[in-house]
């Protein structure tokens, strides 16, 4: 019965987000693929929450740090993946409002699963990252903080992700 219980929710929770990411019109196929990496371990959020409430909210950038450097979310923190340690969050008190994203949600997910465990109580994984994002029209930053067009999009086979043609693909 557990297990049955389980299911069910797991299979709503599933539903909830893809009816989220249809509502900030996310492509279904780009649904499709974001869903096939991540398990939800961490709560989500779409990107027009994200950029609605900005102001309330520290974004972690878990991209490695050449990506960063081409593009990221304007103010957004460098986390990293490959060497994230939650000890350079030091400053930041554990109740803090966080959202971490990267290029999709898979990384953004494993990050803020490390958050969660070194005891942050208010950690979302951004639903579709900063390819979202610029689909959707935000705006993204350099490493010096200037706007950009650039969207650093990992390699060439994830570019295809990013459909807003306002944007320069850069890998």
């Amino acid at each position: 019965m557990r297990v049955l219980i389980l299911s069910l929710l797991l299979v709503l929770s599933a539903s909830t987000y893809a009816q989220q990411a249809s509502q900030q019109q996310c492509d279904p196929a780009f649904v499709a693929e974001i869903d096939s990496y991540l398990q939800h371990t961490v709560p989500t959020m779409t990107v027009t929450e994200a950029y609605a409430a900005a102001d309330q909210y520290v974004f972690l950038d878990a991209r490695e740090k050449e990506e960063y450097l081409v593009s990221h979310i304007p103010d957004a923190r460098h986390v990293g993946y490959r060497r994230f340690k939650a000890k350079k969050l030091a400053d930041l008190d554990r109740d803090t409002p966080i959202v971490v994203y990267c290029s999709i949600g898979y990384r953004s997910e494993k990050v803020g699963e490390k958050l969660q465990k070194a005891g942050f109580t208010n950690v979302t994984n951004l639903y579709g990252s900063i390819f979202q994002w610029v689909n959707q029209g935000y705006p993204i930053a350099t490493e010096h903080d200037s706007l950009t067009t650039d969207v650093h999009t990992y390699n060439k086979k994830w570019s295809k992700w990013v459909t807003n043609s306002s944007y320069n693909k850069v890998w």
